[in-house]
């Protein structure tokens, strides 16, 4: 049966399981395959290969084999980008804290945000936040989160809420950045790095925020780069199973641009693994850092059995994981967001100050 054919009968299959609010079973194929030793050429240049005690390089390769560039292990092979942030803009004064419009670079691209920093001498703990989607033809520098900024950065946290590439002032992101995730992951990772290199921010005391989209995203920076942060929180988060997102958001809103997707990289029944290697939950087993998940049983957005597998991913990877539940809840986190970031101030601390 021709491609096109094929595509057309999944346009209209698909979005009828996107709107269950349950995860759709596997594609045939669609579980862990043996590795195979094959590289895309076209991918990145690995990152120094860590050194053994007697100062030989390791033969085995810890890092999983790039088969495409538009992947999770290509991101992890990625050389550091060299950053700084860069103040564009006192936005205002507080009795706590001061807020700057910044920008930074992540890999070639300039990359604006909201950069806060407490009063006092420091040095902080510093956090960046991953805001979830908004469409980018209007949002506004640091829009979303406003809530976490200001408490967070009253709580004496150093906050850089990174806008992404393609949104407010930064530089223009390409399509298949933007559908992946890919670049936005790459955003947070550079934007961590930048705050790392601050006078007043601790480098050893650093954590990584994101809701909905960002809590995806977030989750994508943890597995790609262990140990660049030392605790993960994430709210209301998509699912770590990037099929189910495409088939949740994508198909039933941008469907041109799902048929794009399979056009260029084939279906989840040709290319099984290509979609695996978008899911960080094929990678939970490199997490490092603890996370905590905050969801909502009642979540319209993001379905509350996608923390619970989420969850369950972690726990069996080994990852010190907890899924804070709200009965009632729903994606916008309203009546318990107060519990929710009296509770990540709390686990923040506990786990920044070990």
């Amino acid at each position: 049966m021709p491609r096109s054919v094929r595509i057309a009968a999944l346009l209209l299959l698909l979005p009828l399981v996107a709107c269950s609010g349950m995860e759709a079973r596997d594609e045939p194929g669609d579980q862990p395959s043996p590795e195979v030793s094959s590289s895309d050429p076209a991918s990145t240049a690995p990152e120094a290969e860590p050194s053994s005690p007697d100062g030989q390089t390791p033969t085995a390769d810890p890092l999983p084999p790039v088969t495409n560039a538009v992947s999770l292990p290509a991101v992890m092979r990625e050389k550091p980008t060299p950053t700084r942030i860069q103040r564009q803009r006192l936005v205002v004064e507080t009795d706590a804290y001061t807020r700057h419009e910044v920008t930074y670079r992540s890999g070639d691209l300039t990359v604006s945000g909201i950069l806060i920093v407490p009063r006092g001498k420091g040095p902080f703990p510093g956090i960046v936040l991953n805001h979830g989607y908004i469409d980018p033809s209007y949002y506004v520098t640091g829009q979303g989160l406003a809530r976490e900024q200001d408490w967070l950065a009253r709580a004496g946290f150093v906050v850089l809420h990174t806008d992404y590439r393609g949104h407010a002032a930064s530089d223009p992101a390409s399509a298949m950045s933007r559908e992946t995730r890919l670049g936005y992951t790459r955003d947070a990772i550079n934007a961590v790095r930048a705050l790392k290199r601050e006078p007043y921010v601790d480098p050893e005391r650093m954590a990584m925020l994101g809701r909905s989209m960002g809590g995806g995203v977030t989750l994508n920076a943890l597995v790609t780069r262990p140990g660049l942060v030392d605790a993960g929180v994430i709210y209301a988060s998509v699912s770590s199973r990037y099929l189910d997102n495409l088939r949740h958001f994508t198909f039933p809103n941008r469907p041109e641009e799902a048929r794009a997707f399979y056009d260029r990289f084939g279906t989840p029944r040709e290319e099984p693994r290509f979609y695996r290697e978008l899911s960080s939950r094929t990678y939970f087993d490199r997490i490092t850092e603890p996370v905590l998940m905050h969801h909502g049983t009642d979540d319209e957005s993001c379905p509350f059995p996608w923390a619970r597998t989420t969850h369950h991913l972690l726990r069996e990877s080994g990852v010190d994981a907890q899924l804070e539940v709200y009965p009632g809840e729903m994606h916008s986190f309203v009546p318990r967001w107060q519990d929710s970031i009296v509770r990540t101030v709390a686990f923040l601390r506990r786990q920044l100050n070990r």
